[in-house]
């Protein structure tokens, strides 16, 4: 744990990097602390100085442990504006990291990571971890965004596009000019992949109805719904489990999420979030 679970550990910004118009990758240091590592698909709340807190994905390499955190934040609310617009130098509070993870351990032979938007900020330390480990016979990473100016972490899109490590599928909801990829929904590329199905472990992040629609994709080509992981983002506060302002059904997203099988998401993807 990085410091109190309650308390924030000042952190300054050491790096920044705008990956587009309204989204920002920032890198963390706390002076006095190593950072302890984490899991991927684990987050911590960070906090902005008189203006409020919000959890937010790790997004950096787990396999290069240092005294940093990486995270990337899209500029939806008051408080993720903030981070948004801090500026190198800038000390903002860190708590974590919290939750369950990806868990690649137990994952089968092929990986199919889904991420929609900013949800890739989630998964990219589940792809730099299969990369490092090696162990994978098979990645693939389906990226869907609305326009091509809004994905993000060009330069690991560039590296994982001319490298034969992971086999990137990007699609996007509206083509710009030079645009020459897919123009559709993920799961328009989900369908036209060759699967064993008893061998594959499927991860998904991104807008809910996204990750609906992409899970019965891989049920409908026999993957079972156990294999099927999904990070679901709800209204997290404490991030200890205490407050129970992200209860969903009989989870607390914070505790027992954010990264569950489907077999507990697909009914509590039918309850609306407020």
């Amino acid at each position: 744990m990085f410091g109190d679970q309650l308390v924030p550990t000042p952190c300054k910004v050491v790096a920044r990097r705008d990956e587009n118009s309204d989204t920002s990758t920032l890198t963390l240091a706390a002076p006095s602390q190593w950072f302890p590592g984490f899991r991927p698909g684990q987050f911590m709340m960070v906090y902005a100085r008189g203006v409020g807190e919000i959890p937010l994905s790790i997004s950096g390499d787990p396999t290069h442990a240092d005294h940093t955190v990486v995270h990337t934040v899209r500029a939806v609310g008051a408080v993720s504006r903030a981070l948004h617009e801090a500026s190198i130098g800038d000390i903002v509070g860190v708590r974590g990291p919290f939750g369950t993870g990806w868990d690649l351990d137990s994952a089968k032979d092929d990986l199919i990571v889904v991420a929609g938007g900013v949800g890739l900020a989630a998964v990219r330390s589940a792809v730099l971890e299969a990369q490092a480990c090696g162990r994978f016979r098979r990645v693939v990473l389906s990226v869907g965004a609305r326009r091509p100016s809004d994905l993000l972490y060009r330069p690991d899109l560039d590296t994982w596009s001319r490298g034969d490590l992971v086999d990137l599928e990007l699609s996007v909801d509206v083509a710009e000019p030079d645009w020459q990829g897919h123009v559709g929904f993920v799961t328009q590329s989900l369908n036209r992949l060759v699967l064993e199905p008893g061998r594959t472990t499927v991860l998904l992040c991104g807008p809910e109805p996204m990750m609906r629609m992409s899970a019965r994709t891989m049920i409908g080509q026999g993957v079972e719904r156990e294999n099927i992981r999904v990070s679901l983002e709800r209204n997290m506060q404490c991030g200890t489990g205490v407050c129970g302002h992200c209860q969903l059904g009989e989870l607390l997203l914070c505790r027992d999420g954010p990264v569950v099988d489907y077999r507990a998401a697909e009914p509590l993807l039918a309850v609306k979030e407020l």
